[in-house]
């Protein structure tokens, strides 16, 4: 799970979710090996508008890229209710296309990493589309394959998935990311059915704002902060959030 800006910089060079809100254009010819690593502090964690806890996370992030390939690990920890959150990601990228693989894990410090048998795995196919600083507007697809989080109550798998249009845009000094995200048919993996809904859904309508906060002349951390809607849960949060 991450936030818009993780999923954003994951899509189109892939690894680093910043977060709760994880932008490099994708390396064509790239000849030499490039590395990666951040941690990004929020006061909430949302996921494609669905709240993960109370309170505020850390997460951390690790990339490697070289030739338009790229490996990730991103994690989220936080005090309550979900403690621990551990995501490895492999993709390519070229021109406007990017595909890759998100393996979530989501049962934290209690262990049992290497018993995929159990399903404490959820295995997630990623495409998507960037158009560019000219028309900076990205599409993704992101569906669930593998996991028992992606099962209905009689077993019978769902193929969860998320869609997204995310645009970015300046005004007034500050950088902005508008995005709307919807699930087109019943999605288990995060869109629980206790709400009483089903089928098509949007799960997420956002905008984010960020700028650069001076500490010197020579440092500055980012500041972000996002306004999510999701109709999907009737719910609203504002999360703010530093990168480093």
């Amino acid at each position: 799970m991450r936030n818009i800006k993780y999923i954003k910089k994951w899509v189109i060079g892939i690894m680093s979710l910043s977060i709760t809100i994880m932008s490099t254009a994708p390396v064509i010819g790239q000849d030499a090996v490039e590395t990666s690593a951040g941690v990004d502090l929020v006061s909430k964690y949302v996921w494609r508008g669905v709240s993960q806890g109370v309170g505020a996370s850390i997460q951390p992030s690790l990339g490697l890229s070289y030739k338009g390939f790229s490996l990730g690990a991103w994690g989220s920890v936080s005090s309550n209710p979900v403690p621990y959150e551990l995501d490895f990601s492999v993709g390519y990228s070229v021109g406007i296309f990017s595909i890759g693989i998100t393996d979530y894990y989501w049962n934290g410090s209690e262990g049992s990493f290497f018993d995929y048998h159990v399903d404490n795995h959820l295995f997630e196919g990623n495409l998507a589309f960037s158009f560019g600083e000219k028309f900076p507007l990205t599409l993704s697809w992101n569906t669930f394959f593998a996991g028992n989080m992606d099962k209905d109550e009689d077993g019978k798998r769902l193929y969860s998935t998320y869609i997204e249009a995310a645009y970015d845009f300046s005004l007034g000094g500050l950088d902005f990311t508008a995005s709307i995200g919807a699930a087109p048919w019943d999605s288990y993996a995060w869109l629980v059915p206790a709400n009483g809904k089903s089928g098509f859904q949007i799960s997420s309508i956002s905008l984010t704002g960020s700028k650069k906060i001076e500490i010197t002349p020579t440092f500055s951390v980012p500041l972000f902060v996002q306004c999510i809607f999701s109709p999907a849960t009737d719910a609203s949060h504002l999360v703010v959030g530093f990168s480093f």
